[in-house]
């Protein structure tokens, strides 16, 4: 068929050109994609997490407090999300680290019934439910990161255990008493 032949449109009695369907396309690819030249980057990460059974799930994640407010790295604090994170184990924390504005943990599932999401926003609702008399509150959201390697959980973990160094608030890391493992996460 030439670009001058004209198709029949699926029962409707109309017809249309090969080429003014390629224009169509064409302009429909335009109007999808129209930066289609300039870089296009993610502001939040991809939602979901893939569990695979070909090999161990073990998620990292980054969950900030709202504004970004210095409320994290208290015993108060570390003891009520420790039991928050134990009653919710559908997923199961393994070493987690507080900082005074974020947390970074990691986490694998137990019951593959319940999705990484819901489990994110069923224990951030607990906690705040266990202090609705605080101002504590999180973002909406969090930073998730499947790990790939056994090697990634190890560095990954010795990199987190230094921020409490990097932002001068220990010397050294074994003089920060926000952290803990709740779980081993076997690679």
């Amino acid at each position: 068929m030439n670009t001058t032949e004209h198709l029949q449109l699926g029962g409707t009695g109309s017809t249309l050109s090969l080429s003014g369907l390629l224009r169509e396309v064409s302009d429909d690819a335009a109007a999808v994609h129209p930066m289609k030249n300039e870089t296009i980057g993610r502001k939040h990460p991809a939602r979901g997490v893939l569990v695979s059974r070909r090999q161990p799930t073990i998620v990292f994640l980054t969950v900030c407090t709202e504004k970004r407010e210095p409320w994290l790295a208290q015993k108060e604090v570390q003891k009520s999300l420790e039991e928050v994170w134990r009653s919710a184990d559908t997923w199961l924390v393994g070493y987690y680290l507080l900082m005074p504005d974020h947390l970074h943990l990691f986490c694998a599932p137990r019951d593959v019934n319940f999705s990484f999401q819901q489990w994110l926003a069923y224990w951030k609702s607990q906690f705040k439910r266990n202090h609705h008399d605080q101002p504590w509150r999180f973002q909406r959201d969090g930073w998730d990161t499947r790990l790939r390697r056994s090697e990634s959980y190890t560095d990954k973990w010795n990199y987190i255990r230094e921020n409490p160094v990097r932002k001068g608030l220990i010397a050294k890391p074994d003089d920060w008493p926000f952290w803990g493992m709740l779980n081993v996460l076997p690679w």
